[in-house]
């Protein structure tokens, strides 16, 4: 059965643009891959708790030493891989806050990334251990900042550092600029969603 892993990460929940659009996503999807299975994870409404020391130490103490609160917290962690691991198919919602990505989607990367478990460090580097993975990055914006936006660079190499390579970026600009580019900039998205989803 194909998956598709859907993470949505607007403060605004559904009501966000990047959301609305992940949303049309999952719908074309859908309609092309019938019976399906859809993981739905919001990280407004559940957020991924920020990483602190405590959850660092856990993630990093050898299983046979874990507390059992430093286990509940590497279970909860891979858990969030699990989703990761199962789905063909990932679609990112990211708007862009204060030229990065949202807080609570950089706290969903930190226990996600994982030595041994999603990456592992060899003589030649790091090697990324998820493989066999799509993923489409929808990217919502006030302004005009491009494809060679830190934003995006930042995501693309998150991604390959986990071992996900094949990633295709979808961009909505010009939102905050005015009525007639934000219906420009979120009508391209939209056009852009139906045709790789078909």
């Amino acid at each position: 059965m194909a998956t598709l892993l859907k993470i949505q990460s607007s403060l605004f929940n559904g009501h966000g643009q990047s959301s609305a659009l992940v949303d049309q996503f999952e719908q074309h999807w859908l309609s092309q891959n019938v019976g399906g299975q859809v993981i739905a994870r919001n990280l407004a409404t559940e957020p991924v708790p920020h990483l602190d020391q405590s959850r660092f130490q856990a993630l990093t103490t050898p299983a046979h030493q874990r507390t059992d609160a430093q286990q509940a917290v590497v279970d909860y962690s891979d858990a969030l891989i699990a989703e990761l691991i199962e789905a063909d198919t990932i679609v990112l919602g990211v708007p862009m806050y204060n030229f990065s990505v949202p807080s609570v989607l950089r706290a969903y990367f930190d226990h996600i990334a994982r030595s041994g478990v999603t990456f592992r460090y060899t003589a030649a580097g790091p090697e990324g251990l998820i493989k066999g993975k799509k993923v489409y990055v929808v990217i919502t914006r006030g302004g005009y900042y491009g494809e060679d936006h830190g934003q995006t660079q930042y995501l693309r190499e998150f991604l390959a550092f986990i071992g996900i390579n094949d990633v295709t970026f979808v961009y909505a600009e010009g939102l905050a600029i005015s009525d007639e580019a934000r219906q420009k900039g979120l009508t391209a998205a939209s056009e852009q969603i139906a045709a790789i989803a078909a």
